[in-house]
């Protein structure tokens, strides 16, 4: 039997990224774990609703309007990845001096700034305000753009500071908030490394025929759509890891017969002042 299937590979995995990132919302809903990561739901939700606008709104808006509203969305999904860390730096290193944090935190800012730096080119004000009407755009793109690069740095390097450092002070092995940062910095180096890989192919690709480009272009598809099933990964690993609770949380204690009722069980155990009656 054979069945005509009109779906892309992009497609299958939009719609496998967008129904994670739904059923992840209500794991984090459903579980009170919200409550506890509120930036990171926030970001949760930003980032779904980022991509089925660029879905939904393409070829149904002017194409500025489009670019402004994609933008802007973009801003905000960045500005909420900072936040996130800020959240899950907080929780993880709970107990810390604050000049010894205060020194990390400079020494880590520092890093990324010095990477940043070296990381991409940093096009020119003159180039930025060429054109009046669209000088805006540019501007909150770069914001975006560069933003989102820093995310990705601090991912990674606090997911390195949290498997090293985590389990001396709130982020012990298998907790949610070390498989939270683990799997940030998975994404971020996965965003990181795709277009590096892509962009030295490029460079050092010599296609001699329309067939050699094809494949050229066919391995870059392959390549982030690779990135893509690794974000699906991800994403289903916190569907599962944020379900379940921690080892030694109160919630997974066992819990009392219900059908005994507590101040019955109370009245069964002698206290220490009322002896037992023989």
């Amino acid at each position: 039997m054979h069945f005509d299937w009109h779906f892309t590979a992009i497609q299958v995995l939009w719609t496998l990224t967008f129904a994670a990132q739904l059923v992840l919302m209500v794991v984090l809903l459903g579980r009170d774990r919200a409550h506890r990561f509120p930036w990171f739901t926030a970001s949760i939700v930003a980032a779904a609703f980022n991509m089925l606008c660029q879905r939904e709104l393409f070829q149904r808006l002017p194409p500025l309007t489009f670019a402004t509203v994609i933008i802007v969305l973009s801003d905000v999904v960045a500005l909420l990845g900072l936040l996130v860390i800020v959240e899950l730096a907080r929780q993880a290193f709970v107990g810390v001096r604050r000049p010894q944090f205060i020194v990390n935190l400079v020494g880590l800012l520092l890093v990324t700034a010095g990477i940043m730096s070296m990381w991409g080119l940093w096009p020119s004000w003159k180039t930025l305000t060429a054109e009046s009407q669209v000088a805006a755009l540019r501007v909150l793109q770069l914001i975006a753009q560069k933003t989102a690069l820093l995310v990705d740095l601090l991912n990674i390097e606090l997911g390195l500071m949290v498997v090293i450092f985590g389990r001396h002070y709130k982020a012990p092995w298998k907790s949610h908030i070390q498989r939270i940062v683990i799997g940030l910095s998975t994404i971020s180096i996965g965003s990181l490394a795709v277009p590096t890989i892509w962009q030295f192919i490029a460079k050092s690709a010599a296609p001699h025929s329309q067939a050699e480009l094809q494949k050229v272009l066919d391995l870059r598809d392959r390549l982030f759509n690779a990135n893509r099933a690794l974000q699906i990964a991800v994403l289903v690993w916190w569907i599962v890891c944020l379900w379940l609770n921690e080892p030694g949380s109160a919630a997974s204690a066992p819990p009392s017969d219900p059908d005994v009722p507590a101040e019955a069980e109370a009245l069964a155990e002698p206290t220490p002042d009322e002896p037992a009656t023989s």
